[in-house]
């Protein structure tokens, strides 16, 4: 178990858990405190006292302190220092108090580590100089050696697991798809015409980008569990871009190539996607422990899609933080009440926080989260 590093540092820092808890004293008191998180808790489909949420894109976007930290820095820069990573994850959970931290960096982060010509442009997004368009681009795409490519990763979890206490770090990784869209594309992408293109028309170019991409997100997953995170998410958020039948024909398996090379592990699998509500069945049964769903389908309908081994994760349309306090309540109580439906939730925004969020408001969903949930 990651939770369970021999390396991780015996004292931890004054960083408050969830809900005011006392932060734990000794290393072997904060494992035994993330483990029995209501987080994992709920993960595995357990008994919590409160329903958990944290919130994707939680580290950054719309915190001033994070602006004030990364100011001047680009995005990759940002995530490739230890100190700079660690400090960005830490906000929210200080400002917020949601039950579980998750790992700042990017999808494209072990791209950049293995020599891909590529950078984060503000305000697009992945651009890469060299789009893989035939046999040779594969050629970019190198194994990953974890040990020199990617030391600053271990670094920044074992400082965060000391610093997080009883608070549990989620690790991240990007699917094979999502990843090779932006590859193939050279960019971002609203029809995915080039992806969809090599998937019909060079099945075999397509398959082996994303047999390598699998192989790297792999790396980087285990990179993060062995020093110490308690939980992975893949994202594969342009998934909902393809039919069940495109999905499981062409992606399903490289996925679940991922999330089954992680599984002995025993850290819970996230799996999550927009768009995916055809999909959920096949991103369940690809290895999930806990089905991320956005805000198209309801929680218990999702459930009942997938079945009851699994938790679900979500599920409240980010556009809705904007509306009035009243409007958020209540939107927020329903979906605890579908949630309350299933073996398992984990409360969340069905995408990622966005950069005009008030953090004002996301405190007062955390709290409400944890008010109207008490058992």
């Amino acid at each position: 178990m990651a939770d369970l590093d021999p390396s991780a540092p015996e004292t931890s820092t004054e960083v408050p858990g969830p809900r005011g808890e006392t932060p734990a004293r000794t290393a072997a008191d904060s494992r035994s405190a993330v483990r029995d998180s209501a987080f994992l808790r709920a993960a595995r489909r357990e008994p919590v006292p409160y329903t958990p949420v944290w919130f994707m894109r939680q580290a950054g976007r719309a915190l001033p302190e994070y602006k004030k930290v990364r100011a001047g820095i680009p995005m990759l820069e940002s995530c490739m220092r230890p100190d700079l990573v660690t400090e960005i994850t830490l906000q929210p959970v200080r400002r917020y108090g949601v039950d579980a931290a998750v790992f700042y960096s990017d999808i494209m982060t072990p791209l950049k580590a293995i020599g891909v010509d590529l950078e984060i442009q503000p305000n697009v997004g992945p651009v890469i100089a060299d789009p893989v368009r035939d046999f040779a681009g594969l050629e970019q795409i190198r194994p990953l050696d974890p040990e020199a490519d990617l030391p600053f990763i271990t670094e920044a979890v074992r400082q965060l697991t000391g610093e997080l206490g009883g608070t549990p770090l989620i690790g991240f990784g990007g699917a094979p798809f999502t990843v090779a869209s932006y590859l193939i594309e050279g960019g971002p992408s609203k029809n995915h015409e080039k992806t969809k293109a090599m998937m019909h028309g060079a099945p075999e170019l397509f398959a082996a980008l994303l047999d390598r991409l699998a192989d790297l997100t792999v790396g980087f997953l285990k990179v993060q569990i062995e020093a110490g995170a308690s939980a992975v998410q893949l994202f594969d958020s342009w998934a909902g871009a393809l039919s069940p039948r495109d999905y499981q024909r062409h992606v399903m398996p490289h996925s679940a190539k991922v999330l089954a090379a992680v599984a002995d592990y025993g850290v819970p699998r996230i799996h999550f996607g927009v768009g995916t509500g055809e999909l959920l069945p096949l991103m369940a049964a690809a290895g999930a422990d806990v089905v991320g769903v956005d805000w198209r389908v309801p929680l218990d309908e999702a459930s009942r899609r997938i079945g009851p081994g699994y938790a679900v994760q979500g599920n409240l349309d980010p556009a809705v933080v904007f509306a009035p306090w009243p409007v958020i309540e209540t939107k927020v109580r329903e979906i605890l009440d579908d949630g309350a439906r299933t073996p398992g939730h984990i409360f969340n925004l069905g995408h990622g926080v966005l950069p005009d969020m008030d953090p004002d408001v996301l405190q007062r969903i955390v709290e409400l989260v944890h008010e109207a949930s008490a058992r």
